[in-house]
């Protein structure tokens, strides 16, 4: 607990959990709303559950009251994170709270975002007990990039690798094979449907002539931003990105594009955002709206994001299968480091799927 001293229930995590996997139910839909799960528990029963399901929808709070009805008085409500105290789209979640006659309330985490913060001091000053931390750094974990974004003026970076036993990104003939299966690539799309953006280099968009697009999942409610690191703007204007840049923003970070083709990108729909280093971009990109990126490669836009210590989470997907002599290792361009002296990540997910592993990692703190 981080507010008080009141030992926490044996089930207060069971139940915490439970409002953590209805929270998730809003993936790619709350956005820039945190996703929020809610559970209304009387005499150890579940009596009402709730999420948000949708920015500008109501939260998960009010949601789980419905749901519970008169159940709610007496009660206790388990909620992701803390009730909100301002009236936005929606009215402040403390007064339905209050009018449902709650008798306590568990929330996993504060809110850091300074309007909406403030539900859990009303909620004592009425009388209601409140705890505070109960999977906490599940719920933190859960919504990173909304908590990154009220401390940080850069974008909260994702950088997905997809490699083989190996560590290689692809074979020594430079193939466009898939490394990862059907359910690894699902995954990724659903990464998308959960970004601002999804980034990738100059070099594979020339490789590959991706879209960039959120397929094979549930639509997010906004489409992700398209961006291509891509110091001299040479942004093919017969690329797919370019062709449906009016369909889909597309961003060109740059440094000392060629007037004449930078032009004819901007007439086509593109938006040049010029940076001079990739710490400066994440800072400009924020600035265009972009809190949460997912950053696709290739090798060498990875190496420096790896290099200049900006990825917030690294994400790899790994097919059980080796390339050997001449395939394309993902981290040959990361600077050597000694064994005493290389920064340790920490794993904050493994995951099956099907013959594919996925590791996600966070940086030391």
């Amino acid at each position: 607990m981080t507010d008080e001293t009141r030992a926490a229930a044996p089930d207060d995590a069971a139940f915490m959990r439970r409002a953590l996997s209805l929270a998730e139910r809003g993936w790619g839909q709350t956005a820039p709303n945190p996703m929020v799960g809610a559970v209304v528990v009387r005499d150890g029963v579940v009596v009402g559950e709730g999420w948000h399901a949708r920015y500008g929808a109501a939260h998960a709070e009010p949601q789980a009251l419905a749901d519970a009805g008169e159940r709610a008085r007496g009660a206790t409500m388990y909620v992701t994170l803390e009730p909100c105290n301002h009236r936005g789209q929606t009215l402040p979640c403390t007064d339905a709270i209050l009018a449902a006659g709650i008798r306590r309330v568990v929330a996993a985490t504060h809110d850091p975002h300074t309007i909406a913060a403030g539900g859990a001091e009303r909620l004592k000053a009425a009388g209601i007990a409140v705890d505070i931390g109960v999977e906490e750094g599940a719920a933190r974990e859960f919504n990173a990039s909304f908590f990154h974004a009220q401390a940080s003026d850069r974008t909260f970076v994702r950088l997905k690798l997809a490699l083989s036993l190996d560590g290689a990104l692809t074979d020594a003939a430079r193939s466009h094979a898939w490394l990862t299966g059907p359910a690894a690539r699902r995954e990724v799309h659903r990464f998308r449907a959960d970004s601002d953006a999804v980034a990738v280099g100059i070099g594979t968009v020339l490789s590959d002539d991706p879209l960039l697009t959120v397929r094979d999942v549930e639509a997010p409610r906004v489409p992700p931003k398209r961006v291509v690191f891509d110091t001299s703007a040479r942004l093919p204007l017969t690329s797919r990105l370019v062709r449906t840049a009016r369909e889909t923003p597309t961003l060109v970070v740059c440094w000392a594009p060629d007037p004449t083709h930078a032009a004819a990108l901007e007439h086509a729909g593109v938006r040049l955002v010029h940076a001079a280093t990739l710490a400066d971009a994440l800072v400009a990109l924020r600035g265009e709206g972009i809190r949460s990126m997912l950053v696709e490669g290739g090798a060498a836009l990875a190496a420096s994001v790896i290099q200049e210590q900006l990825a917030d989470r690294l994400i790899i997907f790994r097919s059980p299968i080796v390339l050997g002599a001449g395939a394309l290792n993902a981290f040959a361009a990361v600077p050597a480091a000694a064994v005493e002296t290389a920064r340790r990540w920490r794993v904050v997910e493994m995951r099956r799927l099907e013959d594919d592993q996925m590791t996600v990692f966070a940086p030391p703190a």
